[in-house]
C-alpha cells in the first residue's frame, strides 16, 4: 500500500508532539516533586521553631525583638535565590540541590512567626484555600492554548510594583489600609503568575535541546519559581483572611 507524503509528514508531526508531551509531563513531575519537598521542609522547620521555645529564642528575645540570627534568616533566602539564579550554569546539580534545601530551611525558619501571630485554624484554612487556587491556576496554565507570554511580562512588572510598595509601606508609611490593598493586588499577581510559570515550564520540558543535567537544574529552578508563587500567594491571603491571636 502506497503511503502518501502528507500522511507521512502528519504521522511524524504527531509523533514529535507525543514525545514533547511525554517529556513535558516528566519534567513537570520533577518540578512539582521538588516543590513539594521544599514546602514540606519549610513547614516542618516553621513548626519546630514555633513550638520549640529553645529554637524560638534563637530568633526572638524576651521582649519580642528580633535577634541577629532572625535578621540574617530574613535576608538569607534572597541571597540563596541570587546565587542559584546567577550560578545555575556554573554550579553542579548536587550543589544546586543543597542550596535549594538550605533555602527551604531558612525560609521555613523565617515563616515560624506566622504561627504565633495567626490562629492555627486560620493558617490551615488559608493554606487549603491557597492550595486550591494554586492547583486551579496550574492546571489552567498547563491546558490553555493561549500564549501567556505578554500577560506574564505585565505580571512581572506588577510584581515589582507590589514589592516596592510593600517595602515603602513597611519601613515608612506603615499603613494597615495600604497593606490590605497591596495584599489584594498581590493575590491577583501571584494567581496570574502561577498560570504563566506553569505554561513556561511546560514549554521548557517539551524542548529537546537541553541535556539531562541541564534539565535537572531547570526542574530545580522551576520548583523554586513555583514555590515562591505558592508561598507568596499563601502569605497574601493570610494577611487578608487570617485571624490573629
Amino acid at each position: 500500500m502506497e503511503v502518501k507524503r502528507d500522511d507521512y509528514v502528519y504521522d511524524n508531526v504527531i509523533q514529535v508532539e507525543d514525545e514533547g508531551t511525554i517529556a513535558s509531563r516528566r519534567f513537570l513531575a520533577g518540578v512539582f516533586t521538588w516543590m513539594f519537598v521544599a514546602l514540606g521542609i519549610s513547614a516542618f522547620v516553621a513548626y519546630e521553631f514555633a513550638s520549640n521555645q529553645s529554637l524560638f529564642s534563637l530568633l526572638f528575645d524576651a521582649n519580642g525583638g528580633r535577634t541577629g540570627l532572625s535578621v540574617l534568616l530574613m535576608f538569607a533566602p534572597f541571597a540563596f535565590i541570587l546565587v542559584m539564579s546567577f550560578g545555575m550554569n556554573k554550579l553542579s546539580f548536587p550543589v544546586l540541590a543543597v542550596l535549594f534545601v538550605a533555602f527551604a530551611v531558612c525560609f521555613g525558619a523565617s515563616l515560624s512567626i506566622i504561627m504565633l501571630v495567626y490562629t492555627a485554624g486560620s493558617i490551615l484554612g488559608v493554606f487549603v484555600t491557597a492550595s486550591v487556587i494554586f492547583a486551579t491556576m496550574a492546571i489552567a496554565g498547563y491546558t490553555t492554548r493561549q500564549d501567556l507570554t505578554s500577560f506574564g511580562s505585565l505580571l512581572i512588572m506588577a510584581l515589582w510594583g507590589v514589592i516596592i510598595a510593600s517595602l515603602v509601606n513597611r519601613f515608612f508609611l506603615q499603613s494597615d489600609q495600604l497593606g490590605y490593598i497591596i495584599s489584594y493586588i498581590g493575590v491577583a499577581v501571584f494567581v496570574g503568575l502561577t498560570a504563566y510559570d506553569v505554561q513556561k515550564l511546560k514549554r521548557i520540558g517539551a524542548g529537546t535541546e537541553y541535556g539531562e543535567a541541564d534539565m535537572q537544574k531547570m526542574a530545580l529552578m522551576g520548583a523554586l519559581t513555583l514555590y515562591l508563587d505558592f508561598v507568596n500567594l499563601f502569605l497574601m491571603l493570610l494577611r487578608i483572611f487570617g485571624r490573629r491571636r
